[in-house]
């Protein structure tokens, strides 16, 4: 069997791959149990996505965390499509240089090894956008952040009340080998 036909099934050869597990089992989640996520489990979180991978290793990040239930009221409301973050447990927020080039990719990629980590806690999380969003400016002063950063993310996460998965399109109508060809 080549490589390429083991990629495609990854249930040949009886292995399981837990990262690859982590990634499958991911799904956003809204409803949380008013449960704590315990330091270790948000410190660890964190360290993921400060080892994320950035163009030039520039690093350009601020990660923050919010428990306090009105700060976390006063982020739900300036918000378009987070109004449940009012009352997730903890929210962590993702803040990038603004001069940097990449500060978005950088930090999307840090967002994403944040939620991952979270997922392989146990902890459910939903990637609520920052960037471009009228609100961004409004969140960092309210967090008191420095100018030189701006809003990119805002992840709040629990232990899931309740799972909701989106359905989602399958392998075959989202990718193409080599060159892209349309059905005839």
């Amino acid at each position: 069997m080549n490589a390429h036909n083991h990629y495609m099934n990854p249930g040949i050869g009886g292995s399981v791959n837990l990262g690859v597990t982590v990634i499958r089992s991911r799904h956003s989640v809204r409803k949380y149990k008013s449960d704590p996520i315990e330091d270790k489990i948000v410190k660890d979180a964190l360290d993921c996505a400060r080892l994320a991978p950035t163009a030039r290793n520039e690093q350009p990040w601020l990660f923050g965390t919010v428990r306090n239930r009105e700060t976390l009221r006063e982020i739900a409301d300036l918000t378009d499509h987070g109004k449940f973050i009012a009352d997730a447990p903890i929210c962590f927020t993702i803040f990038g240089k603004r001069d940097e080039k990449y500060y978005l990719e950088d930090c999307s990629a840090a967002t994403m090894q944040l939620i991952l980590a979270l997922q392989a806690w146990g902890v459910g999380s939903c990637w609520v956008a920052g960037d471009k969003k009228g609100y961004a400016e409004a969140v960092r002063k309210l967090l008191n952040v420095p100018e030189e950063y701006t809003l990119v993310s805002l992840v709040p996460a629990g232990y899931p009340e309740e799972v909701q998965i989106a359905q989602k399109k399958v392998l075959d109508e989202v990718t193409f080998f080599e060159r892209y060809e349309e059905e005839r």
